[in-house]
């Protein structure tokens, strides 16, 4: 992609959706900026005459609609849409609620399709356009006190590559973004819901790990300017890759991923061949 593109980027009120609209505007690009308050997100952002800042709950359908239709009526299209509203409920599978649950996924996995369903019409249109979709190293490797968070961002990988085969006929791209650790506002207490212990059998490990995931706040080696700067070099290439590792330690979770599976996949080969029904 060349430069001059319109980028529509949710969760734009603090964190990376801050530092990734200054990034695409010091690239020159035109951004849509929207979260829940879009006085937030104006103040988070500043003036700029290439700037068009929006109220958007991305699970609210109706408002990703007519974000969008704000969006291509002020600027004529949307060349690159980036979902990366999100938040965090933290806490072992037992002691998150079911409705916990429900609205972590209502947030990290239907809230993007909700905002990309509106989206896509219009690069469909377009012939060409990218959606990129901000993962986690929590999408690739599930981890303890993450179950609905992981299960949420698995879901989010597993439809954007099927969503990916979908739509590159008509010249749309899609890329996913696993972040590592990074200095974002995820785990304050604004983003971040700790699940209220109820089940003894947990209470040791569900204090230690809550106080250290509240340690972490503000403390995170990844800086978000450089992140932001990184996708923003990635969404102009020709060709962009389909993940990106964000983070030498995204980098390591990925290796030990692939090496896992990979292992696995030898472990039981000749049971796993031999499944075939014999002609």
């Amino acid at each position: 992609m060349s430069n001059n593109k319109i980028w529509f980027i949710t969760g734009a009120g603090r964190g990376l959706g801050v530092e990734l609209t200054k990034a695409a505007l010091a690239a020159g690009h035109s951004v849509v900026a929207t979260g829940r308050n879009s006085a937030k997100v104006a103040a988070a952002v500043g003036d700029h005459p290439n700037l068009l800042c929006l109220k958007l709950d991305v699970t609210r359908i109706d408002e990703a609609q007519s974000a969008v239709n704000a969006a291509v009526a002020r600027f004529g299209g949307i060349d690159v849409l980036v979902n990366n509203a999100g938040n965090f409920y933290a806490g072992f599978f037992e002691e998150l609620s079911p409705e916990e649950v429900r609205s972590q996924l209502e947030t990290l996995l239907f809230g993007p399709m909700n905002v990309t369903r509106a989206v896509l019409p219009t690069m469909r249109s377009q012939r060409t356009g990218l959606l990129l979709n901000i993962s986690s190293t929590a999408g690739i490797a599930g981890g303890m006190y993450c179950s609905a968070y992981a299960a949420a961002k698995f879901g989010l990988e597993g439809w954007t590559e099927s969503l990916a085969v979908e739509i590159a006929p008509f010249g749309i791209r899609t890329m996913l973004v696993e972040p590592g650790f990074f200095r974002t506002e995820l785990l304050t207490p604004d983003s971040t819901t700790f699940a209220q212990p109820s089940i003894q059998d947990y209470a040791d490990r569900s204090k230690a790990t809550s106080d250290a995931w509240s340690g972490m706040s503000g403390t995170q080696g990844g800086d978000p300017a450089k992140l932001a700067r990184a996708i923003v070099h990635l969404a102009g290439l020709e060709v962009p890759p389909t993940r990106f590792a964000g983070g030498s330690d995204a980098v390591g979770v990925f290796k030990a991923k692939a090496q896992a599976l990979l292992a696995e996949a030898d472990a039981f080969r000749e049971l796993s061949t031999s499944l075939a029904h014999d002609e």
